[in-house]
């Protein structure tokens, strides 16, 4: 059996216990700017695809317990592509693992939450239904392709497998299948390098084949957790585009896990910006890149380089994110935080309504929004 098996997502805001009030008062009820944010996928019209309620991950340790996740909420609608961003540490990964059902236990534990799909609650099923779920109806596409393929094995055997594990289909047949997903996601002489193995293709026709993995059984919901890490920038631009041609042309929702803001401008529809294992901001893909409402987000949209800025200093976000195991009180990103002022270092902000589309967990996201 291949050792990567394809396996999905999506956003809202931390509906964890908070503490602190943003200066001026909670906000106004009934939708105005500043009011508290309603639970996740409250924000859109028509029911989620998958939706992930006040999900709590941790891990112990020698050093003591790492809250990977501390109260995430959010949610992904048919046909919508949401980018899950923040630096390598922030829970991105854990959500969508937790979400999975794949997630290392031990060490990993899941403390509390729903994780719903499709209004069923896949914490409460046993494992031989996620196992059914999983792969048919919810997919991921791993970030490093060359560890997730099996080495001793035909990429044509390992995409056949999907399909004589889950459809019955003979050898024969599922060997054709495997030639027409190759053909889908454009590797070119499909037929002929069927029978080849992955140290035989590059790494973006490997990272081509994971997505085929993942689309063999035509899921519901696919996440694809750093699709274009160690790739080109024109072959990131490649794998984003057909992902995105894809998901259009199958109707699926789509979860895109990264680091890079300029990898997704042009193929998300929302934005959910993580941070020490919390949510600090979402917003439409287009308000988010045209005013941030969080410092944080400030920061990795001005970290991207600018081209037309050949003589000025690429911008880094001063200092590291923190330890999981030791989280500052207050906001978390206030020892980082250009703009963190006292009441950021001892109150936790919580997520509040920008706009009706939007959220922030800022005490100064007005501020922040003026630039």
């Amino acid at each position: 059996m291949s050792t990567g098996p394809s396996t999905g997502i999506g956003t809202g805001p931390n509906n964890g216990p908070k503490t602190g009030t943003p200066p001026g008062g909670a906000g106004v009820p009934g939708g105005e700017p500043g009011a508290p944010a309603p639970s996740g996928g409250a924000l859109r019209s028509g029911g989620p695809l998958l939706e992930v309620r006040d999900l709590r991950v941790e891990f112990r340790t020698r050093d003591g317990v790492a809250r990977a996740v501390d109260g995430v909420s959010w949610s992904v609608a048919p046909g919508e592509t949401l980018a899950v961003l923040g630096e390598s540490g922030s829970g991105k990964s854990v959500t969508a693992q937790a979400a999975m059902g794949i997630l290392d236990t031990p060490p990993g534990r899941i403390t509390g939450g729903e994780i719903l799909f499709r209004g069923r609650d896949l914490l409460k099923l046993r494992e031989d239904e996620r196992r059914r779920i999983r792969g048919a109806r919810m997919a991921m596409i791993f970030q490093d392709a060359l560890s997730s393929l099996n080495p001793v094995l035909t990429v044509g055997d390992q995409l056949g497998e999907m399909f004589t594990v889950h459809r019955g289909m003979s050898r024969r047949g599922a060997r054709a299948k495997a030639v027409e997903l190759m053909e889908r996601v454009r590797i070119p002489a499909a037929r002929e390098r069927v029978g080849q193995y992955p140290h035989q293709f590059s790494g973006g026709m490997r990272q081509r084949i994971m997505i085929a993995m993942a689309l063999s059984l035509e899921p519901d919901l696919i996440i694809a957790d750093e699709p274009t890490t160690a790739l080109d920038v024109t072959v990131q631009a490649q794998v984003m585009d057909l992902l995105a041609e894809l998901r259009r042309e199958l109707g699926m929702g789509l979860v895109l896990i990264t680091h890079d803001l300029g990898v997704v401008a042009d193929v998300a529809d929302r934005i959910a910006v993580m941070y020490a294992g919390r949510i600090v901001e979402t917003a439409p893909v287009h308000d988010l890149y045209k005013a941030p409402a969080h410092p944080y987000t400030r920061g990795l949209l001005d970290s991207i380089p600018r081209p037309d800025r050949k003589d000025a200093d690429l911008y880094a976000i001063s200092g590291l994110p923190p330890n999981p195991v030791a989280v500052p009180p207050g906001c978390a990103f206030h020892p980082r935080c250009p703009m963190a002022r006292d009441v950021c270092r001892t109150g936790e902000p919580e997520l509040s309504r920008v706009s009706a589309e939007r959220e922030s967990a800022c005490f100064f996201w007005r501020e922040c929004l003026r630039g």
